[in-house]
């Protein structure tokens, strides 16, 4: 795959087995490998604020690691059969959350990569959601 891709970041949550919330955004990133892990790089924007988030997955195996550096500072975990806890900063205040994940799957092909996460979310030590991410990574057309 070529350094210059798009990423799209799908997140749903379902809330008390009723309400679902379906969050998508797509972005320009890069994309690299480095030591059996792929790395992706990406800047997202939020409304009301002029600085970009700078966000980067890292994969590797059953493994995913985000971290945000911002208005937003979080570094979250996702490992297959296991809970992390971290701190979850914005520009609103600082909360806990624990991400008790149940799978990550990523599947790679020569131009392109697909990643899904299912987790249970808590915020403040309290069940929030069931959630889910799936990433879709593709090579982003070059203009002639």
């Amino acid at each position: 795959m070529t350094k210059d891709v798009v990423i799209s970041v799908r997140g749903l949550q379902v809330m008390d087995n009723e309400s679902a919330e379906d969050i998508e955004t797509v972005q320009q990133g890069e994309y690299f490998e480095r030591n059996g892990s792929i790395f992706l790089l990406y800047d997202e924007y939020y409304e009301g604020f002029d600085e970009p988030v700078k966000n980067v997955m890292k994969i590797r195996g059953n493994e995913m690691t985000l971290t945000k550096r911002g208005i937003i500072n979080v570094q979250m975990n996702f490992e297959a059969g296991k809970k992390n806890l971290t701190r979850y900063q914005t520009p609103y205040g600082v909360m806990m959350i624990g991400l008790d994940t149940s799978r990550v799957v990523c599947l790679q092909e020569e131009k392109s990569l697909a990643i899904e996460i299912d987790y249970t979310l808590e915020a403040n030590y309290q069940y929030v959601s069931d959630s889910k991410i799936r990433i879709m990574v593709r090579e982003r057309k070059q203009q002639a």
